[in-house]
């Protein structure tokens, strides 16, 4: 590898002792590969066109056969074929200060960014082409790019290497691309529906708005602790109660959690709160919304994924949590009449596994559901309807004190959505948040903790207000058919490569 590098460094010298730069200060681009593609579709094998073009692209491929030769550039929108004849493009050297039709040949290699001028060409075997009147190095590659034919086939470094990922597959720059264009559309659609996006601080001195365990960090002035945040919830609800009755924000959430196919510790959501409407009217909003990214980023309501056909089209089953256990388990919630040990009896004797954690019949509801239910929610399914103990910012049913007005939506085996009807009530809200706070004196992590602004801003007033949060990261999976959430997140968090010096250390901030 040092001996390829070795030798692009000479040629890049060489093209200073000829007066020429390795590394261009700018370069004017006339027209994208796609634009020229689509335009000159039209034309007949052989047949040129008098279009003057002004094109910038990395270099992927290289055929030279004596005074001719066809390069492949590829720029954001796609690939191009370079036609080079000597005799055109070294007919102007002696008046002007260009690089040689033996430059290009001798110099430029695959992985290089090059400039070039010219018009329009298809060749005789049909490709269409720039037939280069002069060109110019704009940046001077000095390491060799994976081989074209093998790809970048070692996943790791597609994610620790996304750079090269995205210059040599093609579908990893197409899912990206799709991404960001989704985003787009997300902030688009709010805003077309009188929903302002609200920026909440990232830096808290409480997390709160989730049951997640935060990133600690330090202010140095301050001298105080202070947590990356777990959800915008609690800032954007603020927000309604000083009077925005439509807000959201997209943005990235930080929970110091486990890593798999379906979780990052970074991840994008977004949030969205509604006065004056319930969970049942975010169950609509959240159909709305996502058929309308699906159908906009893909161009049809029925996709594939990892060879299972998602049919969004069809209405959405709306279902209890109790019911649904009850379908795929057999396990009547309803029949143990508050009962916790006949009830996890009955859990144990379906291998359910439980933690010290799982000390109240609707955590076991909960666990049955997680454990035994909720891969199996293949086509959009919105679960209602949950225990109190995990939803300790929902409204509780005016029938059922134990169960609250949320719903989390799956598709393909996966949540994608969680909503609630926001609890605006302060006593019943401050005593939901003791209840965290002793968990979490006991060691749970995870648990919520007390929040003394965000109540006392519930006692200014909240109206009824529902509040929905999607998973971005999960949606751009599905629409892109991505199996692990690493290969939609441009630059995942990875554990760092072994050095070679093993007593290096991260700096420390003082905080563990």
């Amino acid at each position: 590898m040092s001996e390829i590098r070795e030798a692009r460094l000479q040629k890049a010298n060489s093209l200073i002792s000829k007066g020429f730069s390795s590394y261009a200060e700018s370069f004017r681009i006339s027209h994208t590969t796609q634009f020229l593609i689509q335009k000159f579709d039209y034309l007949e094998n052989g047949q040129e066109e008098e279009f003057n073009v002004s094109i910038a692209g990395r270099v992927m491929a290289k055929r030279v056969m004596g005074k001719i030769a066809f390069f492949t550039i590829s720029d954001q929108e796609g690939q191009i074929q370079l036609y080079l004849d000597k005799s055109i493009i070294n007919i102007n050297l002696e008046n002007q200060k260009l690089l040689s039709f033996e430059d290009i040949k001798e110099i430029v290699d695959i992985g290089d960014w090059i400039g070039v001028n010219g018009t329009i060409k298809k060749t005789n075997k049909g490709e269409l082409s720039i037939k280069v009147e002069k060109w110019e190095m704009l940046s001077k590659s000095l390491q060799p790019l994976p081989d074209k034919w093998h790809g970048l086939t070692d996943i790791e470094k597609r994610y620790r290497q996304r750079y090269l990922d995205l210059i040599v597959n093609p579908h990893s720059k197409n899912v990206f691309k799709k991404r960001a264009k989704c985003i787009s559309f997300i902030r688009r659609w709010l805003d077309k529906r009188n929903f302002l996006e609200i920026e909440t601080p990232i830096l808290q001195s409480e997390a709160g708005g989730a049951e997640a365990r935060p990133f600690i960090t330090h202010h140095n002035t301050l001298d105080i602790p202070l947590y990356l945040r777990i959800a915008t919830e609690l800032h954007l609800k603020r927000m309604v109660v000083g009077g925005f009755e439509k807000v959201y924000e997209l943005g990235r959430i930080f929970r110091n959690e486990g890593i798999s196919t379906k979780h990052n510790p970074e991840f994008t959501s977004v949030e969205i709160y509604q006065a004056f409407s319930n969970y049942f009217d975010m169950m609509d909003l959240t159909e709305e919304l996502i058929k309308d990214i699906v159908a906009n980023t893909c161009g049809s309501l029925v996709i594939n994924y990892q060879d299972k056909e998602i049919d969004f089209s069809k209405p959405w089953l709306r279902i209890s949590m109790k019911n649904i256990v009850k379908k795929y388990t057999g396990i009547d919630f309803d029949s143990f009449g508050g009962n916790f040990q006949a009830a996890k009896k009955a859990v144990q004797s379906i291998n359910v596994e439980l933690s010290i954690k799982v000390n109240t019949i609707g955590r076991l509801l909960n666990e049955v559901f997680e454990q035994r239910v909720e891969s199996q929610l293949m086509e959009p399914t919105f679960v209602i309807d949950y225990p109190v103990e995990i939803s300790p910012l929902a409204r509780p049913h005016l029938d059922n004190k134990e169960m609250v007005q949320r719903f989390e939506l799956f598709i393909v085996g996966r949540e994608l959505a969680n909503a609630f009807s926001e609890l605006i009530d302060p006593v019943d809200q401050r005593e939901r948040m003791q209840l965290q706070q002793s968990l979490r004196d006991q060691g749970d992590l995870e648990a919520h903790c007390i929040d003394e602004d965000f109540l006392h801003a519930l006692e200014i007033g909240m109206p009824p207000t529902g509040g929905l949060g999607i998973g971005i990261d999960r949606l751009i999976m599905l629409i892109t058919n991505s199996p692990s959430i690493r290969d939609v997140i441009p630059f995942p968090l990875l554990k760092p490569e072994i050095t070679s010096n093993k007593n290096e250390k991260l700096p420390s901030n003082g905080v563990k």
